[in-house]
């Protein structure tokens, strides 16, 4: 599977730069995964449902099935924070994982950037971020897309990993 992420700071346009390149790229016939980073508690359980009071109950972990869709839910407890890599071990194989966060981590970036949001740039200091995707124009030593190109952000990163 090929790998390429998008970054940035909060509410830089990272998720809406993620849906529409899903959209543009699935549209191209290619499959895409997806996943996505939260540095903060999150639940997509709700409290009183069966799968909830099996979680509560103690469970590690609690698949959740229908003909439509699954899920697998697990909790880590006392367990440290999965990699990356052992997250991406979980998917079945697709022609392209797209990364949503993973500032930190050393697969390549596109790096969405807003100039109103008043943040720092992440590309100078990070090779791992092979173009920016801005609302603004900048003078970088790699690529600069516009946030809202996204054909050409997708030709990129298609470029990038060979697909």
């Amino acid at each position: 599977m090929k790998l390429y992420g998008v970054t940035g700071w909060k509410n830089a346009g990272k998720t809406g730069l993620m849906e529409r390149l899903v959209t543009d790229i699935t549209g191209r016939g290619l499959t895409v995964s997806t996943v996505k980073h939260a540095h903060h508690t999150f639940d997509v359980d709700h409290p009183g449902k069966d799968s909830h009071r099996h979680r509560v109950a103690g469970a590690t972990e609690v698949l959740l099935a229908s003909r439509n869709r699954f899920a697998l839910m697990h909790e880590l407890r006392a367990e440290e924070e999965p990699t990356l890599d052992a997250l991406l071990s979980k998917l079945m194989p697709v022609d392209l994982v797209l990364v949503e966060g993973y500032k930190r981590d050393r697969h390549p970036k596109i790096e969405a950037f807003r100039g109103e949001t008043g943040n720092e740039l992440i590309a100078p200091g990070d090779p791992t971020i092979r173009a920016v995707a801005s609302d603004t124009p900048l003078d970088l030593d790699r690529p600069v897309f516009d946030l809202n190109d996204t054909v050409a952000i997708a030709d990129f990163i298609l470029a990038e990993v060979g697909l």
